[in-house]
């Protein structure tokens, strides 16, 4: 099997989510529609964005449970990375702290996915 080129999330509104990871990512919004958006990210990966009500099949368990990770080189790029989130007004749910995998800050989106930015140690 291929390996995987996308990530979908559900979200209530497509526009909304959009318009904060494009800004987010600094990456174009190349479809969008009532119930469904998509962004290009530089690596050619896609992340959708689906209106909940929409998604099919029903999901059986609750959103949530997972993070998307943005890997930075330095301690430095990760400080940059959190001025420009809080710059933007992304609700931030951990301040830079130095866990035992890296120096990271974590986000949430509209909808409460978690954005976790870190450089690994």
């Amino acid at each position: 099997m291929k390996h995987p080129d996308s990530l979908f999330l559900y979200v209530q509104s497509p526009k909304t989510s959009a318009e904060f990871f494009s800004r987010l990512f600094e990456s174009p919004i190349v479809e969008a529609s009532e119930n469904f958006a998509m962004i290009a990210l530089p690596s050619g990966q896609t992340l959708g964005l689906w209106a909940a009500r929409d998604v099919s099949p029903k999901p059986t368990g609750p959103a949530g449970g997972f993070e998307i990770g943005v890997t930075l080189e330095t301690d430095a790029q990760t400080d940059e990375a959190f001025a420009q989130a809080r710059a933007m007004g992304a609700r931030i749910v951990q301040d830079p702290v130095v866990l035992d995998f890296g120096y990271t800050f974590v986000l949430a989106s509209p909808d409460g996915h978690l954005v976790r930015v870190f450089a690994p140690r």
